[in-house]
């Protein structure tokens, strides 16, 4: 019987296909005890597992490339945590066979995170999987994973692990739906940049039985389970009248009365900008470095090292604008040679702006590395900086900028309420501002962007967060600056819309989205984009606020 389920869509599309499930998890080896003299060679099978774990989710970061690289590094360096590997070692010595060992010391670093405050709590799942691997491999059995299949399916699991998303096959995977996870989890990002349809925080999923036929419509979060004939149909042909408007789509971004929003995309290295070109983006709004700092934890890349990555980038636009933004370390993308690694609460505390102006020459490096990479080049840089808190956090940034002899463009990215606040406050430091709508909607309604059951307080259709947006928007107006959003909240093509009617002068987004974006602004007028985001500022909720500027754009 024909059933709908709803969850939060985080990548656009249709799919429509066979359930397939991930594979069961690993079980948990037995505590049996082993003799004092066999520990040596149990220590040695742990590191061995670790490490080959390790440079597997390297391997398969480099395949991957983009995001997902820096995703997967970060898992590896998480496999080889020394803390962790003492501590495994320990376990061993008193008793514990090499698989025990590693079962134990994860589940008690596993407890650590999951009482640490929501951001961290937010990496269990990524530390799950770590464990599971080199589990699975002591073990000497298949890690669980995709499935093999000859034939196309759409993927059902609790969750996926970047591993996982990473290397997904789109020709096999026709989409995926997890039943934890938020819009702005790993996988939701990973998802949107393969241009997979993805459904996240689906209750239930994993209860849909395999091989059952299911429609999946990334956009609107609806999951149909063994939908009709007649019903498939009419999904086609949507799907394809989608696929057929997006083709025909091209051009900068800009509404259908002419109102110029620049369409951007957001990149996370060189890897990421063939599939930035295909998609007509008019250059990088967030420029994410952290991929150079994931190669070694242990110190920063050298600046010629430096130099070499940004100028790929830069070269890439070469009259287009590219925003960088500097470093931003701590929190869940913690560096050993930068981040305090006893921090009760990580989220909260020196993260961003703050780690770098702790470490000045870190940050000195990098500034001057962007300068001599953009020496020669007719391209437009802008560089903000992760994170800032008031107008001291934006002057001394603004400083160090000058210091390091940047000429270009220096910003703040608004990612905490206060710095939405007083916005006005911190243009007199900076020439432009950048929203980071998944941090701001964080620390907004203190709800962890990789937890699931949060998802609500997370969507980015939440009035609040409107608001916020706006108060910073209307401040860049009055001061003739711009301010732009980088967050995934641009993805949405209707967000867009009405980010668009609040004074939002760029869009950035992962380049898959931006045809779907592009599609959307060309329908509506500057004065109805206005409109809709007024009826959404005077909603209570984000489902009311939704369906309000869609109604609104409707001409309802």
């Amino acid at each position: 019987m024909e059933k709908t389920l709803r969850g939060v869509g985080v990548s656009h599309g249709v799919a429509i296909g066979q359930v397939r499930h991930m594979g069961t998890a690993v079980l948990e080896p037995p505590a049996t005890q082993i003799p004092t003299e066999d520990a040596p060679r149990e220590q040695a099978r742990a590191q061995a597992a670790v490490d080959a774990v390790a440079a597997d989710l390297i391997a398969r970061g480099n395949l991957a490339g983009g995001e997902a690289q820096a995703v997967l590094e970060a898992q590896a360096l998480m496999a080889q945590d020394p803390e962790l590997m003492a501590d495994v070692s320990r376990r061993i010595t008193v008793g514990s066979s090499a698989e025990r060992g590693v079962y134990d010391a994860f589940a008690a670093y596993r407890a650590l995170l999951a009482s640490a405050g929501e951001y961290l709590a937010g990496r269990v799942a990524d530390l799950d999987d770590v464990r599971n691997r080199i589990v699975a491999r002591l073990l000497g059995v298949p890690m669980p994973g995709v499935p093999d299949s000859d034939e196309p399916y759409v993927l059902f699991a609790r969750d996926l692990a970047p591993a996982d998303t990473a290397l997904l096959d789109p020709a096999l995977v026709l989409g995926f739906v997890t039943e934890e996870g938020g819009p702005t989890s790993h996988s939701a990002i990973l998802a949107r940049a393969m241009g997979v349809p993805a459904v996240v925080a689906l209750p239930g999923a994993t209860e849909v039985a395999e091989g059952t036929v299911v429609a999946v419509d990334g956009s609107s979060g609806d999951v149909l389970v063994e939908p009709g004939e007649e019903k498939q149909a009419e999904l086609r042909r949507v799907a394809a009248e989608r696929k057929a408007a997006l083709a025909a789509s091209s051009g900068p971004g800009a509404t259908s009365d002419g109102h110029r929003v620049p369409l951007l995309a957001n990149v996370g290295g060189p890897a990421d900008l063939p599939a930035a070109l295909e998609a007509g983006a008019e250059g990088v709004g967030l420029f994410r470095t952290e991929f150079l700092f994931l190669d070694d934890s242990a110190k920063a890349p050298s600046e010629e090292k430096q130099v070499e990555a940004y100028r790929k980038v830069l070269e890439a636009f070469p009259e287009g604008r590219v925003v960088v933004r500097v470093l931003d370390a701590g929190a869940d993308k913690p560096l050993d040679f930068l981040t305090p690694a006893d921090e009760p609460n990580p989220a909260l505390g020196v993260r961003g702006l703050r780690t770098l102006l702790e470490h000045p020459e870190v940050l000195r490096t990098q500034l001057r590395a962007l300068a001599t990479a953009a020496e020669g080049l007719p391209v437009h840089l802008e560089v903000m900086a992760p994170m800032v808190a008031d107008r001291k956090d934006a002057k001394d940034f603004a400083e160090a900028c000058r210091q390091a002899g940047l000429t270009a463009k220096f910003g703040a990215m608004v990612e905490i309420p206060s710095a939405a606040l007083r916005a006005r406050s911190i243009l007199q430091e900076v020439e432009f501002l950048s929203l980071g709508t998944n941090d701001l909607a964080q620390y907004a309604f203190a709800a962890d962007r990789q937890v699931g059951a949060l998802a609500r307080l997370q969507d980015p259709w939440q009035p609040a967060l409107l608001d916020l947006i706006a108060f910073a928007a209307d401040a860049a107006r009055v001061d003739g600056k711009s301010c732009g959003v980088c967050g995934e909240a641009a993805s949405d093509p209707l967000l867009a819309v009405v980010l668009t009617g609040l004074g939002v002068t760029s869009l950035s987004m992962g380049a898959a989205s931006i045809p779907y974006v592009r599609t959307a602004l060309a329908k509506y007028t500057l004065a109805q984009c206005r409109r809709a985001a007024e009826a959404a500022r005077a909603a209570d909720s984000a489902e009311e606020a939704r369906a309000a500027a869609q109604q609104v754009l409707s001409g309802e």
